[in-house]
């Protein structure tokens, strides 16, 4: 049994599923009727982490990585090939009711809420399926609203909804039982810059106020620099690296990159000093590497090519994120 102190445990969870072996070739509709033969996909891969109550952890990783299987391994919805789960102290798939009033989620593709109702009469139906007392109701729909700002469109059939509206709803209806952690799969997909912020504003309430352990999937950096405490970066259902923003900038950032434009293409950019982030044409990247600053390299740059624009800006999130996929990889297979 992990600590209670914290809401999410997992030790080696894996996830593989037995998938059909393609057959080709001539006759292969009728042979793949007699071909049973199968391979194991392996789609999370002896992940270990934790999340402590409070805290807003960003699980991150190209399409693929196994981000949305290892949410639906923690909400119960998958059971585990092997390796343990614990989730506010339960086993999800071994006490899925319990662990549904524990755990509030929210699908940026899917919906709870009934598609053909007014959201208000969904979130009725959500307080009769938990048992929520009225004062409760009345005091979380209430409270809810003054971030998400969903009064405005609450009594409009979900059907109707943009998709922005629809999953501030979503949002609603996963918190309004009080739930102790929170599952977020791309919850700001399609939404627009307002409703972006509401999002973002609510869920920080939802950590630094209620105190609720939150779990974000998104693709959207700008999500990640402005909420995330912690990440988690998985690749190939593996674990790449764990740990704050900071952290990953000293690990595998550069600090600061130059940005320069050059008066016409340029076919080999070679700076001493320095290593080359990304060239086409006439635009490049470049980091100051060892004890070198970009200042070093700005002079180096001017000195060597028609320089026609020059910016010096932070590392790119993105760009850590692919280093620290590349380190990790490197180590896995030196």
């Amino acid at each position: 049994m992990p600590d209670t102190s914290a809401a999410i445990v997992t030790r080696g969870l894996t996830k593989t599923y037995r998938v059909r072996r393609p057959v080709t070739g001539r006759f292969a509709a009728v042979r793949s009727l007699v071909d049973r033969a199968r391979d194991e996909l392996t789609v999370v891969s002896d992940l270990s982490l934790s999340v402590g109550r409070g805290e807003l952890v960003g699980l991150l990783g190209p399409n693929g990585a196994g981000k949305s299987t290892s949410i639906k391994m923690l909400t119960g919805i998958l059971t585990p090939t092997s390796g343990e789960v614990w989730v506010d102290g339960r086993v999800p798939q071994k006490d899925r009711s319990a662990n549904a009033r524990s755990i509030g989620a929210v699908f940026g593709q899917k919906t709870q809420l009934w598609w053909d109702l007014p959201a208000r009469h969904s979130f009725g139906l959500i307080r009769d399926i938990f048992d929520i007392p009225a004062a409760d109701y009345a005091r979380q729909l209430r409270d809810v609203d003054q971030v998400l700002g969903i009064s405005e469109f609450w009594d409009t059939p979900v059907r109707l909804m943009s998709l922005g509206q629809r999953v501030r709803c979503d949002m609603a209806a996963a918190v309004l039982h009080d739930p102790a952690i929170l599952f977020l799969d791309e919850p700001t997909i399609g939404m627009d810059v307002v409703a972006k912020e509401r999002t973002r504003a609510f869920l920080l309430q939802q950590v630094h106020e209620r105190g609720r352990a939150v779990v974000l999937t998104t693709h959207d950096m700008t999500d990640v620099a402005r909420l995330c405490e912690r990440v988690l970066l998985i690749n190939h259902g593996r674990l790449m690296f764990d740990g704050t923003l900071d952290e990953m900038k000293r690990r595998h950032g550069a600090g600061r990159v130059v940005h320069v434009t050059f008066g016409e293409p340029v076919a080999r950019v070679e700076v001493q000093g320095a290593r080359v982030v990304s060239h086409e044409g006439a635009q490049a990247v470049v980091a100051p590497v060892g004890d070198h600053t970009p200042e070093d390299v700005v002079r180096a740059l001017i000195a060597r090519f028609p320089v026609v624009g020059l910016t010096v800006e932070e590392t790119d999130l993105e760009e850590l994120m692919r280093a620290a996929y590349e380190a990790k990889n490197e180590s896995l297979f030196a």
